[in-house]
């Protein structure tokens, strides 16, 4: 996987974002500020606007660049958890120009522990991470990932809410997908599409 394959990934998943901002939003308006769709929108609209104008050398530098874009544009926790996953993935895959799926599975849960840190949330939280781990536990199979962490997305439903907004809620969170975690598999959606596309 070299650098236009990373592109593709994130243009892709931004087209995804766009097409279901309003069920994010909609999942958001039920357990949290009802502004996960149009903040992940505005977010990957500009990262893919910054791929384009830019074209990054390598993956690393691919997600480091679409890492700061999200930080720098979008708000709440989604520009913060987002960001703080790409920029540290891309920072352990360095400046290799292609990139083999262990790699990426190493790069990935390198950005989940950031991301678990910096939320001070595990697995089983009700958080983005629900999706996240199980799909980096399924790397480097990009196909698996993708069902693993729809699934993770799915299991959310059921758990009450241990961090964020949604934790004011208690058990009136349960019953409701995490919106974090359904934007997370969107992500390794859009990345199972670009590898069958490859």
């Amino acid at each position: 996987m070299d650098a236009g394959f990373f592109r593709r990934w994130l243009t892709t998943a931004a087209r995804a974002v766009e097409r279901d901002a309003d069920r994010l939003t909609a999942l958001d308006s039920a357990i949290g500020d009802a502004d996960h769709g149009s903040n992940m929108r505005r977010g990957m609209a500009a990262v893919a606007a910054a791929l384009d104008a830019e074209e990054p050398a390598t993956p690393g530098a691919v997600l480091l660049l679409a890492g700061r874009t999200l930080v720098s544009t979008v708000g709440g926790a989604s520009g913060p958890l987002y960001g703080t996953l790409l920029r540290r993935a891309g920072k352990a895959l360095g400046d290799a120009e292609r990139v083999e799926g262990e790699e990426l599975r190493e790069a990935l849960a390198a950005g989940a522990d950031a991301v678990a840190r910096l939320g001070g949330a595990a697995q089983g939280d009700k958080t983005m991470l629900d999706a996240l781990l199980p799909a980096v536990a399924a790397l480097p199979d990009l196909a698996a990932a993708a069902g693993a962490a729809e699934r993770g997305a799915e299991a959310t439903v059921a758990l009450r809410a241990r961090r964020g907004r949604a934790s004011y809620l208690g058990e009136r969170s349960e019953g409701h997908m995490d919106p974090g975690s359904a934007s997370t598999a969107l992500l390794f959606l859009a990345l199972a599409e670009v590898a069958d596309d490859a």
